[in-house]
């Protein structure tokens, strides 16, 4: 009865989550069900405030630094024209012959630079709207185009990646974001180039059956000049807060740290173990840095910086909320016996490989609540200490289970009732019939064969 209450609890999740009600709401309502049909009624209060709440709390004490200076930088970004300054400067260089590569390029750079998918997507659609129309290619391509260069391979795969699914794993297995670069960079050339190679297919087979752009009145009222309406600025001063991201984050994860002894910060602090926060802590210093180096640069550019700080920051408080409440019904659902039986299945799927085991336990749950992060949170948070003990008894380094970890997050994450699929596609104007096909190919295919790919060369050569 235990493990029914889970299955019926996390079925209505997904169902739920897919006709648009709030996982704020959902969350703990769908965990509640699932401790009433287990019959622990009786503790379904203390579960709550001591369970659920703790466990959100503890995610936000956590990562609320990182998702509140990610948003805040890909605001600055966004409103001081330096995202609309980068994806036109490639858009320049790249011409519209290869509209699809032009789109993804400019999606990746941004992401890979630390801005928000959500913001990237909102600044690159007028772009790729145009591009796709003045090329005649249909415009059904265009969100898997965004999502192929967002929602894939710089998020998941590329050593150094600021998103926030790269930074999860780093204080469970004590890595960086940098962990298995080798492995992340053949996991990133396979996504982006199989990617291309499906969609460019995709643009042949349209143009051989006649099929142009289309007639769309979904967001075509808006003005096609929608590009020049932000400031603008040289591509090389533009693209300075991305270095600077990338590169500060290198030279603390691999020079200024290191360097340091910082033993006397646990003497202070008990519960702290530097060597398990400063791969975090240099994303931080990267992302502040990168912040501040947009502000005074473009001090006399700002229309309203207090209203852009603001947003960034307001900006930052749903998305967090969002997974810690996902983690938060992780942990009660962690806490019911029916679990015992779920958890025991996962971590015996492959004993002698905890990589594979690992990878079915983070796609399953970034799959069933339509997140990447908060699949990887709940994961994490309720086996990250069995799969590190596994991983150390078969002499797996956590580098590797690291990126398998953030792999594995990044693929069944985008089913139909995904927020961030969702999203996308109201951004662009379609619909799920129109053009989620294709996105499920290269968010979900692909990725998945790249993390098939990464197993197996971890497990013949190990972490590179």
């Amino acid at each position: 009865m235990g493990m029914l209450a889970i299955i019926v609890s996390l079925l209505l999740l997904m169902f739920l989550a897919y006709r648009g009600i709030s996982v704020l709401l959902l969350a703990p309502l769908m965990a509640s069900l699932a401790v009433l049909l287990s019959g622990d009624a009786a503790f379904l209060l203390p579960i709550y405030t001591d369970t659920f709440m703790k466990a959100l709390g503890n995610y936000v004490i956590q990562f609320f630094p990182l998702f509140l200076l990610g948003a805040l930088f890909g605001q600055l970004m966004a409103d001081s024209g330096a995202a609309q300054s980068i994806s036109s400067g490639i858009v320049k260089r790249l011409g519209t012959h290869h509209v699809v590569l032009t789109v993804v390029i400019a999606c990746a750079v941004l992401t890979y630079g630390g801005v928000s998918l959500f913001v990237v997507a909102f600044a690159i659609y007028p772009i790729s709207r145009e591009l796709f129309r003045q090329a005649n290619v249909p415009k059904r391509l265009i969100p898997a185009s965004i999502a192929l260069g967002s929602f894939t391979f710089t998020m998941t795969a590329l050593p150094g990646t600021p998103s926030i699914q790269n930074a999860i794993p780093i204080p469970y297995f004590g890595t960086n974001s940098f962990a298995a670069p080798g492995l992340g960079i053949i996991a990133g050339l396979i996504m982006l180039g199989l990617g291309i190679y499906y969609l460019q297919s995709r643009v042949k087979k349209a143009a051989a059956n006649g099929e142009g752009y289309g007639t769309h009145s979904e967001r075509e009222a808006e003005t096609s000049d929608e590009v020049e309406k932000a400031p603008s600025m040289p591509l090389a001063m533009a693209l300075i807060p991305l270095v600077l991201v990338i590169g500060l984050n290198a030279l603390f994860t691999y020079g200024v740290f290191p360097a340091m002894d910082l033993s006397f910060i646990s003497d202070t602090f008990e519960n702290v173990t530097p060597s398990r926060q400063t791969g975090l802590w240099a994303i931080l210093i990267a992302l502040l840095s990168a912040s501040a180096w947009l502000i005074i640069s473009h001090w006399r550019r700002w229309k309203n910086l207090k209203e852009t700080i603001n947003k960034g920051c307001f900006g930052s408080l749903l998305p967090i909320f969002n997974t810690a409440s996902e983690v938060g019904y992780g942990a009660v659902i962690a806490s019911l016996a029916g679990f015992v039986i779920i958890r025991d299945a996962v971590l015996n799927v492959s004993p002698g490989n905890p990589l594979v085991s690992e990878a079915l336990a983070m796609s399953v749950l970034a799959g069933i609540t339509g997140s990447s992060s908060g699949g990887l949170s709940i994961a994490l948070e309720t086996l990250g200490s069995e799969y590190l003990a596994m991983a150390e008894q078969a002499g797996i380094s956590p580098e590797l289970m690291h990126r398998v970890a953030t792999l594995s997050a990044g693929g069944m994450d985008t089913l139909p009732h995904s927020g961030a699929v969702i999203t996308l596609l109201a951004i662009c104007g379609l619909t799920h019939r129109q053009s989620y096909g294709n996105l499920a190919m290269v968010t979900i295919v692909l990725p998945i064969a790249a993390l098939v790919s990464v197993i197996t060369l971890g497990t013949l050569f190990g972490s590179f």
